[in-house]
């Protein structure tokens, strides 16, 4: 039919629907990702192209704009002239919310009134595209999940370029340098940042354990004294194995019966997690697998991968049959003792929970049901990697279908005169879901753990002998790798200090999105912020340097838990429990405080900390003595507390003294600059890069690949407005006056603001000469 269309994500996902149903609903046309952009900020008020620490909120929500790059141009156009002739049409773009404002978002540009219709489909094997189309619901169904999308972008965009305005204002000082802030990027940098500052502040102690050889009537054991409260010396430690030695005692058992049920299947986050730590993956080489299982020509074997929940709805029940037989055709799989029924799980605690999945338009990931029985003639066209993550998801499913794992736990501890020894054992009794995964073998079973006991009765007598002192040392917190990164995005929770605020956030998303969070950190180490060392990811100099800035500026710009509250109300949209203005205004009430603290209390930062005193991507070097000297006087003189971690990181020490220290006359600080500064590595590209095009690399939160260059010469444009100016605040007062008087006016206040004789110029809302400012005093608006 000509007078409706299908609108496709992307030109593979066109292909793969017109296979599955040909014309029948019409012509296919693709887009190309995001179509439109929004407009900038300078498009939208005039006095906005100037950079000013102003809440960059317009009167309504930001229009939209044909997005560049590509073949969007001839794509949307494509669409645009079928709009216009189709009465119908049917959106068939991916089943998340970033999928439902691609596809929505052309029809409201181009105010679209004919019928709508949303495909949602979680494969894309042909059976699953036609039955999506077969059961297509109207799109008004779908408001809150486009509501939910177009809050996140709105509150991105005034959020991140408010904020890297304001802080490359207020805390640049008038270099040449753009102060990146994003409301996902930031704190995501923090949270490497804040763990490499636990490393370096660390200090091992050393503490001691006692452990000793049992001997009992049907063997021996060994048996250890590891109390909760550590024995710092050595000699309490001899103490205790002097008194063990040669003491016979009776023994304490206690056997139990335990079951333990199998691990919950698998969404993005936990993919990324354990494919980083079992193959040292990135977060978005998991993701390019899975994307290829999901939609590669002639795969096409698993579920949506960009999943955020680890439960499958009740309705996929009847599919679980198919799934486990179409596995166990093949040799991988075909060993896995699966029971015949298979063991059914519902519920919060089981795999198949309609509430779980509140909100959600996809599930968990797992084989896709419609390909799993030509899973023989799909293997050899996998590559190693994608059979490596195939077969994580394909045992998940596997075990999620079978018997829990019993086991018997037998405890065993002595009393030697009040110093507990203790022993664990454990013997399977049925293996299981852990039949599913022969080679593994949790932390918690290797070791001493894993001992196997002799029969033991309780109240036995036991004679220790043989007993030996272990000295052992603390560790420092490991280091991330991607994998649990986003593990740490996803449970921001984890941040959060206020005990009601944590227990409330567990049930949130954490930071940032699953089709997200590897393009975050993809982001910051091509901005320089961090870097891969091995399988770990780590702060560079430069990443260190802003965290240090940012955190003394204002705590919440680089605090996880800020924004997952922000999250939260966020996803609340997608719930029904926050409409979307509401939630937008609540992230621009949290940007505005920031902005005011901001105002108030920041120093201007020399810009040698994020320009050209910048050390590529080699490692962060300590400071020299004279350095960590003049952090320790400079503190004392000024009451304040040394940075965490300036002992050992050169670039906390650079930060403080920058920010602290008073400046010079160009050329004496020139000079001291040349002898007190590390070489920079041989690296001239990448210098003059960071000097002359700052803003590429160093601005708002990572934009697409299509609007990164254009926003990278407009930021540069901006930023050179701002070289010409000494500070935010000189501008400021120039522009207004030097008789009135700057206001901090909250959003939404505009009307009664304007009544009490407040005015907007260039620089922000002020009080003009004559003004009474007691209202305003008040209001707490001064």
């Amino acid at each position: 039919m000509t007078d409706q269309i299908v609108i496709t994500e992307k030109t593979s996902q066109a292909k793969d629907i017109r296979m599955a149903v040909g014309a029948r609903y019409g012509a296919i046309l693709p887009a190309e990702g995001h179509l439109f952009d929004l407009l900038e900020p300078g498009e939208v008020v005039a006095d906005w192209k100037r950079w000013s620490p102003v809440l960059l909120r317009p009167d309504g929500l930001y229009g939209t704009k044909p997005a560049a790059g590509g073949n969007k141009a001839s794509k949307l156009q494509a669409i645009h002239m079928a709009l216009k002739k189709a009465r119908r049409v049917w959106l068939a773009t991916d089943c998340d919310r970033e999928g439902q404002l691609i596809g929505q978002e052309i029809l409201e540009h181009y105010n679209y009134r004919g019928t709508v219709m949303r495909v949602i489909f979680t494969a894309q094997d042909p059976q699953t595209i036609r039955d999506a189309f077969a059961r297509a619901q109207p799109n008004g169904d779908f408001a809150r999940l486009y509501a939910s999308a177009v809050a996140r972008r709105q509150a991105d965009q005034i959020y991140n370029l408010s904020l890297t305005r304001t802080a490359t204002v207020t805390l640049g000082g008038g270099a040449r340098t753009v102060i990146g802030v994003g409301r996902v990027k930031t704190p995501t940098m923090a949270i490497v940042c804040k763990r490499e500052l636990e490393i370096l502040d660390f200090v091992p102690q050393t503490y001691f354990e006692v452990v000793a050889t049992a001997e009992v009537a049907a063997g021996q054991l060994r048996l250890r004294h590891a109390p909760k409260e550590r024995i710092l010396k050595r000699t309490e430690a001899e103490a205790i194995a002097a008194v063990a030695e040669g003491l016979e005692a009776p023994l304490a058992v206690r056997v139990e019966d335990k079951r333990q049920g199998p691990p919950r299947l698998h969404d993005l986050p936990s993919l990324q997690k354990l494919c980083g730590s079992r193959f040292g993956w990135s977060a978005t080489r998991t993701l390019e697998v899975a994307q290829e299982l999901y939609d590669g020509a002639g795969k096409k074997i698993i579920t949506y991968p960009r999943a955020e929940t680890r439960y499958l709805p009740e309705n996929l029940l009847g599919d679980v049959p198919r799934i486990i037989a179409g596995l166990q055709v093949g040799r991988a799989f075909a060993a896995i003792p699966v029971p015949q029924p298979p063991v059914i799980r519902t519920g919060a605690s089981g795999n198949f929970h309609d509430k779980g999945l509140a909100g959600a338009s996809h599930h968990a990931v797992i084989p896709n049901v419609n390909r799993v029985e030509t899973l023989r003639e799909v293997w050899p066209r996998l590559s190693i990697d994608e059979r490596r993550l195939f077969d994580i998801i394909a045992r998940s499913y596997l075990a999620a279908m079978m018997a829990d794992f019993r086991y018997r736990q037998t405890t065993v501890t002595m009393d030697v005169r009040g110093s507990e020894f203790r022993a664990t054992g454990r013997q399977p009794i049925e293996l299981g879901w852990r039949a599913a995964f022969p080679e593994w073998q949790p932390a918690d079973e290797k070791g001493e753990d894993a001992q196997m006991l002799p029969v033991l009765r309780h109240g036995e007598t036991a004679r220790l002998y043989d007993a030996q002192i272990e000295g052992k040392e603390t560790r420092p917190p490991p280091r991330y790798n991607e994998g649990t990164l986003v593990d740490a995005m996803q449970n921001a929770w984890r941040f959060v200090a206020d005990d009601v605020l944590r227990e409330r956030l567990k049930e949130a998303k954490g930071i940032g999105t699953p089709a997200t969070r590897a393009e975050v950190i993809r982001g910051l180490k091509q901005q320089d912020f961090l870097r891969s060392d091995g399988k770990h990811i780590v702060p560079t100099d430069r990443g260190l340097a802003l965290f240090a800035v940012l955190e003394r500026a204002d705590p919440a710009l680089v605090d996880p838990g800020v924004t997952a509250q922000m999250e939260r109300l966020l996803d609340d949209v997608l719930l029904g429990q926050q409409d979307m203005v509401s939630a937008i205004d609540a992230v621009c009430a949290q940007a505005s405080r920031i902005i005011g603290r901001l105002q108030e209390g920041a120093c201007a930062v020399d810009a040698r900390v994020f320009g050209s005193t910048v050390v590529g991507k080699g490692p962060d070097r300590p400071p020299t003595p004279a350095m960590k000297s003049f952090v320790d006087s400079l503190a004392r003189q000024k009451g304040l507390k040394p940075p965490r971690g300036y002992t050992k990181s050169g670039a906390v020490c650079r930060a403080f003294l920058d920010q602290h220290a008073s400046r010079k006359a160009p050329s004496e600080a020139s000079a001291d600059a040349k002898a007190s500064l590390p070489a920079a590595r041989p690296s001239p590209s990448r210098q003059i890069v960071g000097v002359r095009r700052m803003p590429a690399s160093i601005g708002p939160a990572t934009p697409p690949a299509r609007k990164r260059k254009a926003r990278s010469e407009q930021a540069g444009q901006e930023a050179e407005k701002i070289v010409s100016n000494k500070s935010a605040k000189a501008r400021q007062s120039g522009s207004l006056g030097e008789q009135t008087t700057p206001l901090r006016i909250p959003f939404g206040n505009k009307d009664v603001a304007l009544q009490l004789g407040a005015r907007y110029g260039a620089g922000g809302w002020y009080a003009p000469p004559g003004i009474d400012l007691a209202a305003f005093r008040a209001r707490g608006w001064l």
